[in-house]
């Protein structure tokens, strides 16, 4: 099992969002190859890197930092936000990203998810990223009409890498992780899943350890320094 530390992206900084709202955020005094460094130094095996600006607008300038961590950090990465093309998608992955994720564009189009699927088996994790158990798509903004256990299981045996679960009302509140909804996504999937959304203390990464999970998302409490990384390292033991 990972910890995944979050480098969130949005206007070339790295930030933290407050249940997923682009009008709730946080600066932080890093550049997100500052935050990855720092990340990497500390121990992580693999960072969570998300485009915020892709995530929200569909496209962004953010791409040159995401290629200056993948090449100075040599830690494997997930990138996630706004990938809506193949062209995105592969650009990414022949680049050097480890995994993208998918996430609009994978409850939108089954034939654009699959056509990856095929070319980078898994490579590609989904993000479902829900809210009232419903699958929230473009950046949290909109909530579709697909339940998010509906959607886990219509992804089951698939070749996807991970799923990133989310529960957005957790996200960035540090009011602890939903745990009975991320085991109930473990239960309903074959898929590995990665927990994401209101970590803020050992005690979460503890009980999130006690679930068969791929890794678990770590973002606001690292920043603001309510756990250290190595802290929750030591609690995966």
């Amino acid at each position: 099992m990972h910890i995944l530390p979050a480098v969130d992206i949005k206007g070339g900084k790295a930030v933290r969002l407050l249940h997923g709202r682009a009008d709730r955020e946080t600066v932080y005094n890093y550049s997100p190859l500052a935050a990855a460094q720092r990340w990497a130094e500390e121990g992580a095996t693999y960072l969570h890197v998300v485009d915020l600006d892709g995530a929200f607008e569909g496209v962004s300038e953010n791409e040159k930092h995401i290629f200056e961590i993948i090449n100075k950090i040599k830690v494997p990465v997930e990138v996630g936000g706004g990938i809506r093309t193949l062209g995105k998608a592969r650009r990414l992955l022949e680049g050097g990203v480890e995994r993208i994720i998918i996430g609009t564009k994978a409850l939108e189009s089954r034939e654009f998810l699959d056509e990856l699927l095929k070319e980078y088996p898994g490579r590609i994790n989904v993000g479902i990223d829900a809210i009232g158990g419903m699958v929230a798509i473009k950046g949290w903004v909109e909530t579709s009409r697909v339940s998010a256990e509906d959607f886990l299981e219509e992804l089951s045996g698939s070749p996807i890498g991970a799923i990133i679960y989310t529960d957005i009302t957790r996200d960035g509140a540090l009011a602890g992780p939903n745990l009975e909804s991320i085991a109930r996504a473990t239960e309903i999937t074959d898929i590995p899943i990665i927990a994401s959304g209101g970590v803020t203390s050992i005690a979460d990464v503890q009980a999130l350890a006690r679930l068969p999970l791929f890794g678990i998302i770590i973002g606001k409490a690292l920043y603001d320094n309510a756990i250290t990384l190595q802290e929750a390292i030591s609690a995966l033991k």
